[in-house]
């Protein structure tokens, strides 16, 4: 069958940021041990559309392509601004997409960008499109003084998926694992997300990505060690390394992901595809990526990913992530307060 791969990736981070220790200031707490040190915030004119668009115009630059060809737009999120209107048509006129176009907002928690990457995929392999764009964005939400408060933020990452002939990586493989977990939910009309504590750990996070990531090893006979890189969904800092020995995988494998969540939170939709991006931007050609995204509710994608030559012709097209996360000015909880809307109790 037809082979598939990435022609071009983009992330986008807003500038501002909130230290931890900030946040736990306020609620008169202790710095919570949770590998993060401080995380993005969206400004007053950010929200998923707008890093979507960013994200999509740096993943076009390294593809090369024209932006009409792209007949498919699937964005995935927890924040869509809207509940009645679709973030996709948005950002397909604003990239001047083709209007002949397959287009779906997709949710599944934080594993949503990577469901759109896999319908983007089939519908490349099966020849119903050339090309195809897949984003992950969320501008998360969080109760004040709620746990997630420490964690949660904001960004995105956009992948055109097309020919493996024009792709700086090839998706060599992808698996899907879901149950019925309910860790994680907000309910039609809530402002914020709630939680099960504890429980998002063992039976909901674990189980899904060590789950997947085992079958993906065993559908394409690939063992940890086959792989240079390892990026799992980053909730927080210490939960993707836990998973990581209990796979067996060494810390120097997983540890460049690691930058994005300690610098910029959890970004929800945007997490683990903005820990590829990461990686991306510094691996070699041959490199092998194990990917394993999560989502709440319950499901884990994992791929198998292998960087082409191509990626040094096409990565420095467009701003690293590390531009983005170092690209940065610092506020106080007031100003975070009033940016997003979190002096409502």
């Amino acid at each position: 069958m037809k082979r598939v791969g990435i022609v071009g990736y983009g992330a986008y981070i807003p500038r501002f940021r909130i230290k931890v220790e900030e946040i736990a200031r306020v609620w008169g707490a202790e710095k919570p041990s949770l590998g993060v040190e401080e995380k993005s915030v969206p400004d007053i004119d950010e929200d998923t559309i707008t890093i979507s668009v960013e994200a999509a115009k740096n993943a076009l630059k390294r593809a090369g392509i024209n932006p009409k060809e792209i007949k498919a737009v699937f964005i995935g999120s927890e924040s869509h601004p809207y509940v009645v209107n679709p973030s996709g048509t948005t950002v397909a006129e604003a990239i001047n997409a083709s209007e002949d176009l397959f287009c779906a907002d997709l949710e599944f928690a934080c594993k949503a960008g990577t469901a759109g990457i896999q319908i983007c995929y089939a519908m490349v392999k099966a020849e119903m499109i050339k090309y195809g764009l897949a984003i992950g964005a969320d501008c998360a939400q969080s109760r004040p003084g709620d746990a997630l408060e420490y964690t949660a933020g904001a960004g995105g990452a956009a992948f055109i998926i097309g020919p493996y002939e024009e792709s700086l990586a090839e998706i060599e493989d992808t698996i899907s694992y879901a149950t019925d977990t309910p860790d994680f939910f907000r309910a039609e009309g809530e402002e914020y997300p709630q939680h099960a504590g504890r429980f998002t750990g063992e039976p909901a996070y674990f189980k899904h990505v060590i789950e997947a990531t085992k079958r993906l090893l065993e559908k394409t006979g690939y063992n940890v060690n086959d792989f240079d890189y390892v990026v799992f969904h980053m909730p927080n800092g210490k939960f993707p390394l836990r998973a990581a020995k209990i796979l067996g995988i060494p810390f120097e494998k997983i540890k460049d992901s690691l930058n994005v969540v300690e610098k910029i939170g959890n970004a929800y939709s945007g997490s683990s595809l903005l820990g590829l991006c990461y990686v991306l931007d510094i691996a070699k050609p041959g490199n092998k990526i194990l990917l394993t995204s999560y989502g709440s509710g319950a499901g884990a994608d994992s791929f198998s990913i292998v960087v082409t030559d191509k990626i040094i012709e096409k990565r420095d097209k467009a701003p690293k992530t590390s531009y983005y996360i170092e690209r940065k000015e610092y506020i106080d909880y007031g100003i975070y307060a009033k940016l997003r809307g979190k002096l409502k109790m």
